[in-house]
């Protein structure tokens, strides 16, 4: 049913429900070359150097210590990894940034104001700025001379940005806009040099401005009292009167939107990437803590019950991280390609990203969503001692719960990913409909007979069948659509359902395909150990795969039709049947034995 992705092909955002990659198609992190070890190795020291033994005084937000950092990281070319460099950027490339984004995910507060810095407040101006506008903030920001804050939410408008009630005026002689409004939940706010604000010039036009951080009419409301990530400044920003140069206009008048929206695309990956960054800290700390603690004469990581929470943290990580590096090498051929076409660095890595926006928003749902679950078992594997402040656990934990909010919510993402799938396929940018078509045909033939033969055959054909079931919902969804029998849009559930699948799709051929390319490779672990973790995902992918699938089709359909549908959804979820008790245990010894995180 997929075709095989040609090696001249980039295939497209979105394109792996209808098409299979091969596994040297991917970029896995098992083959970083000597200078992105080197960037690597520079990374980690200054995590352990400058960030580790700071992170009291990060926590209690000691003042001037946060800017103080961002321009170390700077002066190490931390800041432009992802610049060009004719600015003062190192013009690295993209798996490269995403080796630094995965090291720093264990930062704890300090990656809001590093993240918010290097994505939301610099990469508008790459994307969008004018020529004068680049060579005057980028530098600075680069150098970490100056810092970014983004303002887009405010008390009313936070996932419908567009509802925004700040505006700005253009005074009689042009010279300048008049900006009144309030701004929440502003990232960097307390000490950021610049600001990207976004207002409706005459309460109409969305459009996005470059505001210095100290004009007159900028207040500031009091640090925020959060539930976690407590080190970053959070405030809320006011204009009042607040006068901002004609030229700071930043794209064009009434496009603001596009500047919000595609800022967010690669801040989306970049946050998933971090959060499978922090949850290797998190497996580490796990994995001692059950290693040193005894009850009952023993560690407690030799019961069964500490051993499968250990097994599920490792073996959903891997899956992300699987997912992460695909998409970066995804995102850095489509970039590469574009630069070859005569596209700018900043628009090559702009439309790098929109391509990617549906796996952007995956691997923000995915990653998030990873992390809580791992800080979470975390927590319960430290027992009352996880419940104390005295300990990380339970720093970990708190500060894990803002991941599914910022960076659009996990359930906007989750209906982002489906309304883009849907929106190229209407384009004629993914041809979904013939192989939704195929598979209603499939439906009404006998199951073939044909035996599976070579490694991972029940992996590619269950990767298949993912595919299939998935176009099966959506197909069905749209066809009850079409007829005027169902309004998607106001069906939430099922878009939801179709996300969850679309995700367990992406990271179980992602991971089948790393695990796959590993075969090949010298490795750290045997390929059994590999293979362990595959066909535990797989097994807990189908049982979600069916259970998703069922949900949506019961939700609009019935009677013949349903049935039909559900004899579909038990052909399509079939994997053999695993012994995941002995699986994780095999996964967990291992792990034990490295202590941690051991890929």
């Amino acid at each position: 049913m997929s075709a095989i992705a040609e090696a001249t092909d980039i295939l497209k955002g979105g394109e792996f429900l209808i098409r299979d990659s091969r596994p040297e198609d991917i970029f896995i992190p098992e083959e970083l070359n000597e200078e992105q070890l080197m960037v690597k190795q520079m990374a980690v020291d200054f995590l352990q150097n400058e960030i580790v033994p700071n992170r009291a005084k990060i926590e209690k937000q000691e003042p001037g210590l946060a800017p103080a950092l961002l321009k170390k990281m700077g002066d190490l070319g931390l800041l432009g990894a992802h610049m060009p460099a004719i600015y003062g950027g190192t013009e690295l490339d993209t798996n490269t940034n995403t080796v630094i984004s995965d090291v720093f995910g264990p930062m704890g507060s300090f990656s809001v104001p590093f993240a918010a810095h290097t994505g939301i407040g610099m990469l508008p101006i790459l994307y969008f700025g004018n020529e004068e506008q680049k060579q005057k903030y980028l530098p600075g920001l680069i150098t970490g001379d100056i810092k970014a804050a983004y303002c887009l939410t405010e008390p009313g408008s936070g996932s419908d940005a567009l509802n925004a009630k700040t505006r700005a005026d253009l005074s009689a002689d042009g010279t300048h806009y008049v900006l009144n409004g309030q701004k929440m939940w502003i990232s960097n706010a307390g000490w950021a040099d610049l600001f990207i604000v976004f207002a409706k010039i005459g309460g109409e036009k969305f459009t996005g401005f470059i505001v210095d951080a100290h004009t007159p009419g900028i207040t500031l409301g009091a640090e925020e009292d959060k539930l976690g990530i407590k080190g970053s400044s959070t405030r809320q920003v006011f204009f009042e009167n607040a006068k901002v140069p004609a030229e700071n206009v930043l794209g064009e008048i009434g496009k603001g939107h596009l500047i919000a929206f595609n800022a967010l695309n690669i801040g989306r990956f970049k946050l998933g990437v971090m959060c499978i960054g922090g949850n290797k800290e998190v497996i580490n700390m796990a994995v001692s803590y059950a290693n040193e603690r005894h009850q009952f004469g023993q560690p407690i990581g030799n019961f069964g019950a500490i051993q499968h929470k250990i097994a599920e943290m490792v073996i959903r990580n891997f899956a992300a991280e699987s997912a992460a590096y695909r998409t970066s090498e995804c995102m850095h051929d489509k970039k590469t390609k574009e630069e070859a076409a005569g596209k700018s660095f900043g628009q090559a890595t702009l439309e790098a990203a929109e391509e990617y926006a549906i796996e952007c928003s995956i691997l923000k749902v995915f990653g998030s969503e990873v992390t809580d679950f791992c800080v979470d078992e975390n927590v319960q594997i430290h027992g009352g001692i996880g419940f104390s402040e005295e300990y990380p656990a339970a720093r970990a934990y708190r500060d894990s719960r803002i991941n599914r909010i910022y960076e659009g919510t996990n359930e906007i993402n989750r209906m982002l990913m489906v309304d883009q799938l849907f929106k190229r396929a209407l384009k004629g940018q993914l041809d979904i409909v013939g192989p939704a078509w195929a598979v209603q045909k499939e439906l009404t033939s006998m199951p073939s007979m044909e035996r599976l033969e070579g490694p991972y055959a029940e992996e590619h054909k269950a990767i298949a069948d993912f595919k299939k079931v998935i176009l099966m919902v959506a197909g069905g969804g749209a066809k009850m659509q079409m007829d005027g029998k169902l309004n998607l849009k106001d069906e939430q559930e099922i878009l939801m359902n179709v996300a969850d699948m679309l995700i367990d799709l992406y990271a179980a051929e992602s991971m089948l395909l790393r695990i796959q390319k590993l075969a090949g490779m010298e490795k750290k672990h045997p390929q059994e150990f590999y293979d362990a973790m595959l066909h535990v995902f797989f097994h807990e992918a189908t049982a979600r795969m069916a259970k998703n699938a069922t949900d949506a089709l019961a939700s609009f359909a019935e009677g013949d039709l349903l049935k039909t549908f559900l004899m579909g959804v038990k052909r399509f979820t079939k994997y053999p049947a695993i012994n995941v008790k002995e699986k994780r245990r095999q996964i967990a010894e291992v792990v034990r034995k490295e202590g941690g995180w051991c890929f």
